[in-house]
């Protein structure tokens, strides 16, 4: 069952001049959003800005790499028993179309493969009207709460 968001999740980092949250100081610094997660997935939204252009002008993908991450990472996060530390060691993207800046871009995380120590999850993310800019997957080395 998915949910939409509308108080942060648990453990978050309050942000700067308001009563929302972000789960890390590197969502708010980019400008993540959790939009909706489930069991096993989450959708994460980020608006481009001109700060996150390359040098052709298109958004970096480093940028489009941090958004992927963070969507298959809280998609990690929504998992029972509960996962208190998730970390990537290894994250595979595949660039499919250039993102403009000011696009905003959803990327929707899910898990295929949810182990005791390791998590596989993968990743699309979308421009306007959904056009498909990148793929991604990673694995991660979780622990999880005691059951």
């Amino acid at each position: 069952m998915n949910k939409k968001i509308s108080s942060p999740p648990r453990g978050e980092v309050p942000r700067s001049g308001g009563g929302e949250s972000a789960p890390s100081r590197a969502w708010e610094w980019v400008g993540l959003r959790l939009v909706e997660t489930g069991e096993g997935t989450a959708v994460v939204e980020m608006t481009s800005t001109e700060n996150m252009a390359n040098h052709s002008g298109f958004v970096h993908g480093g940028m489009i790499s941090t958004l992927a991450d963070s969507a298959m990472g809280r998609s990690v996060r929504t998992l029972k028993p509960g996962v208190t530390r998730a970390m990537s060691f290894d994250l595979k993207l595949n660039f499919i179309n250039a993102a403009k800046v000011g696009e905003t871009l959803r990327a929707s995380g899910h898990v295929i493969h949810a182990g005791r120590r390791t998590v596989v999850a993968e990743c699309s993310v979308a421009g306007q009207n959904g056009r498909l800019v990148a793929t991604a997957s990673a694995t991660f080395a979780v622990t999880r709460e005691k059951e």
